[in-house]
């Protein structure tokens, strides 16, 4: 949708939306307040409504085995709560409640019994700024991570 609305009018359409959506939908809001123009679209992706702090998110340091890195982030619970239960998150979702991390994390799964701590693989070798995997990148990670454990190969 698109409207031209001034403030009052704006509350009025939030107001609606909010009181009418229905637990499949959600809405992703942008306005222009140069134009007085407001565009509402709905969309089926989890976009929460408030931002919590990404000060109080923390972060592990990162693992690996002879694939993937791995790293688990904690969220705060009262934010964990607003966040599907049955789905992985996509990029998109993670970052817009504020984790914080670079290119080519993946949320792979979900622990039951702590839904607030998120966890995050991708493949040795990522090139962080991109998300792509490097060859070389990957060769040298797998080499250090042989060197820690004493592994031939």
């Amino acid at each position: 949708f698109l409207f031209k609305t001034n403030a009052h009018s704006l509350l009025l359409v939030l107001s609606c939306l909010i009181q009418s959506s229905s637990s499949s939908h959600h809405y992703a809001i942008s306005a222009s307040h140069t134009l007085n123009v407001i565009c509402i679209s709905s969309h089926l992706e989890y976009t929460p409504y408030t931002t919590m702090s990404s000060s109080r998110i923390e972060y592990s340091e990162k693992y690996a085995d002879e694939e993937n890195e791995y790293r688990h982030v904690i969220l705060p619970k009262e934010l964990a709560k607003t966040l599907p239960k049955t789905r992985l998150l996509s990029e998109n979702e993670w970052r817009s409640i504020g984790v914080q991390q670079s290119r080519g994390w993946q949320h792979y799964a979900i622990h039951r019994p702590e839904p607030h701590i998120l966890l995050f693989r991708r493949p040795l070798g990522t090139d962080p700024q991109t998300g792509a995997v490097d060859q070389e990148l990957k060769r040298v990670a797998l080499e250090e991570y042989k060197g820690q454990f004493g592994l031939r190969g």
